[in-house]
């Protein structure tokens, strides 16, 4: 005979099992303001790659949101690239760490929320061999002609994908 006290902990490891599915995110926020349609608002800022993500709700239902990256400043000298999520597929086990999920509710559609998870994969930077008296150096003419060269290494990544959860309110 099944008793409701032996099923309450059974639901609570399914609940816990579909929430577990997720990598936990290196930055915790909660939910931010409700935006209505039509108003640009931001995402979230990564001075790392000069970047600001920026998205509005449409009011289209086949494209409900959309979201892009904008430069942050002309001046601003990037350390990191900010790429296509498509391309780049990241995931935990490609060596992508779940750094930010921002969720923005729809002030038209309670229901509705644009979801916008940013990945980020650092670089093993690998520091110059040591010279003749145990320093590691890097000299001004033999790091030009690297960079002229192309050969830099590798440098951080972030890639940001958008989902939308929730159900359409359809007008």
């Amino acid at each position: 005979m099944l008793r409701p006290h032996m099923l309450f902990p059974g639901l609570l490891a399914v609940a816990f099992g579909a929430v577990a599915g997720e990598p936990t995110p290196e930055i915790q926020r909660k939910p931010g303001a409700p935006q209505a349609i039509g108003v640009a608002h931001t995402l979230r800022t990564i001075p790392e790659a000069c970047a600001r993500l920026e998205g509005r709700f449409t009011g289209d239902a086949a494209a409900p949101y959309r979201f892009t990256a904008v430069r942050s400043s002309a001046r601003c000298q990037p350390r990191a690239r900010l790429v296509d999520a498509a391309a780049a597929k990241p995931s935990a086990a490609s060596g992508w760490v779940l750094n930010d999920v921002v969720r923005v509710p729809n002030a038209g559609c309670p229901s509705q929320q644009a979801v916008v998870r940013v990945w980020r994969k650092d670089a093993k930077a690998v520091p110059p061999k040591l010279d003749a008296q145990g320093r590691s150096r890097i000299y001004l003419k033999e790091g030009l002609d690297t960079a002229r060269g192309g050969d830099l290494g590798p440098i951080p990544m972030y890639a940001a994908a958008m989902d939308i959860e929730g159900k359409d309110c359809g007008k």
